[in-house]
């Protein structure tokens, strides 16, 4: 949920990284000075007044951000105020099957990875993937950028990302794990009827879900 004093902090914020007043990021987005002062965040009576979409979309072009970083600090995500954020590799979804991405014990490789500007990044080995298509709706939608991480430990009810030795893309709640099997669950499902079991050597790798842009 995006509450209203949660919208303004994080415009600040976009502010500090590029040493500005609230009055200067205005300023250098092509607006009003005033726009952002701390006087237009509230009306006469009390009310509580929005920012509108075309001066956030100002904002982000004039500080060289984009959306999820934005939606990032506006739930409290957005690490330090330097803008040199630390970059993290990333690649659609669909091109998670292609050869030359991963190495085999799952992490990125080869240059033909994007980028994206991840603040308060923790694991230097993460890597995020674009979500195409509505496959997966509702739990995340075509645009949506998930962030996996190779290292992190696994634990039942998890959202994992793994690929198979046949080169299948495997995306879905983690149920059980042992030495030599793991079974995994569809989203929408948790049932035991619907387990699906693979055998540890049968997959290159499998990641956790750590973050969401949905």
């Amino acid at each position: 949920m995006f509450l209203h004093n949660h919208i303004w902090s994080a415009i600040d914020e976009l502010a500090a990284r590029s040493k500005l007043s609230a009055s200067g990021l205005a300023k250098s987005s092509g607006l009003d000075p005033t726009t952002f002062n701390k006087s237009k965040r509230f009306t006469a009576d009390g009310r509580p007044r929005w920012p509108t979409t075309e001066s956030v979309s100002k904002i982000l072009r004039a500080t060289n951000s984009n959306i999820m970083e934005f939606a990032m600090l506006v739930n409290g995500q957005g690490g330090c105020t330097s803008p040199n954020s630390p970059i993290i590799p990333l690649i659609g979804l669909n091109q998670v099957d292609s050869p030359g991405y991963f190495d085999d014990k799952g992490l990125p490789s080869g240059g033909h990875w994007d980028a994206l500007a991840f603040p308060g990044l923790k694991d230097d080995r993460v890597f995020a993937l674009e979500i195409s298509g509505d496959d997966l709706a509702p739990i995340y939608r075509d645009g949506d950028v998930i962030v996996v991480s190779p290292n992190a430990s696994l634990r039942r009810g998890d959202r994992i990302v793994g690929k198979s030795r046949e080169g299948g893309v495997i995306i879905k709640t983690l149920h059980r794990r042992t030495a030599r099997v793991i079974e995994l669950l569809p989203f929408a499902l948790d049932a035991e009827d619907d387990v699906v079991v693979f055998n540890v050597e049968d997959l290159e790798w499998i990641g956790r879900i750590v973050w969401a842009s949905q």
